[in-house]
């Protein structure tokens, strides 16, 4: 990623950057390739896998404080499953177990067996994976080829939809909670076929709001960013927008509780100065009580 400060015209790095993450680096590269462009503080909603490609939302500036409000979000995957073997890391980058025979199946099975898998489900997730158990990583259990327990994982899974069918290959668009693990998915639907199955591909195509049509690849920003960043003041657009004065203002950038009057519901809104965010805040009984404030006196 060669990009130069100068190459995204003036970006103002408080908001949110889509990059369609490419193949091979992981979120974190990403992260430091950003970071380093920018100089500036960049944060994630939620990693994807190496081999994972799509949607990844990078939170900049000082917008990197309303993190918490984009993570947890529903996410939308492409997902390619093989059947037919078992793998390690139940996608294709890792060392295959087992082999099987693919039964023949056809497509009113294939949308039963899919069925099977909506709702919600208690999901193991793979021993090469990022979940802390006893203070570590569940990758470095199965690196150091030592067993731990997996903890289940309560997620949901809105929609499968199959878009084609192949012999040893099925295309799925999945709909889905936050922390769902795709490539679980992939071994569960193998285990229920009585195959196997792995995960051969997957592509992310929207992260709560954000969605592969305004994402970006690093190489693409060097000839056009502006579709894919959302500034700080277009972020949260669920939360009320309220308007303040200048002594108001004042107030509650110093940290202070503001009357705004009774016609807001209590709740999370945003706070607007001179059409700029300035804060969020809490309104309870005709008062705002800021909650983060992100421009300071």
């Amino acid at each position: 990623m060669r990009w130069s400060r100068e190459d995204l015209g003036g970006l103002r790095p408080d908001g949110v950057l889509v990059i369609d993450k490419p193949e091979g680096p992981t979120s974190h590269d990403v992260v430091k390739s950003v970071r380093r462009l920018l100089r500036t503080r960049v944060g994630h909603t939620g990693t994807l896998d190496p081999l994972a490609t799509g949607v990844l939302p990078l939170v900049l500036g000082k917008a990197t404080r309303l993190t918490r409000f984009f993570q947890g979000q529903d996410k939308e995957y492409i997902a390619t499953v093989g059947l037919g073997k078992v793998t390690e890391t139940y996608d294709r980058e890792g060392s295959v177990v087992c082999k099987s025979p693919v039964p023949t199946i056809s497509s009113n099975e294939v949308l039963k067996i899919l069925d099977r898998f909506v709702g919600n489900l208690r999901q193991l997730p793979p021993m090469y994976s990022a979940v802390r158990v006893q203070g570590r990583r569940l990758y470095e259990f199965a690196r150091s080829g030592q067993k731990t327990d997996r903890p289940l994982r309560q997620v949901i899974v809105y929609r499968i939809n199959l878009l084609e069918q192949a012999k040893e290959e099925w295309l799925l668009k999945i709909s889905c909670s936050s922390g769902t693990y795709v490539r679980s998915l992939a071994y569960d639907l193998g285990q229920a076929i009585g195959c196997g199955a792995f995960l051969k591909s997957l592509r992310r195509t929207r992260s709560g709001t954000f969605s592969l049509l305004q994402a970006v690849s690093p190489e693409q920003m060097l000839e056009d960013w502006s579709g894919a960043y959302v500034s700080m003041e277009n972020l949260l657009p669920s939360f009320p927008r309220v308007e303040l004065d200048g002594s108001r203002a004042l107030n509650l950038r110093h940290g202070r509780q503001v009357e705004i009057g009774s016609e807001f519901k209590e709740g999370w809104c945003r706070v607007f100065y001179q059409d700029r965010l300035v804060a969020l805040g809490e309104t309870y009984s005709g008062v705002i009580q800021p909650s983060i404030v992100l421009d300071p006196v």
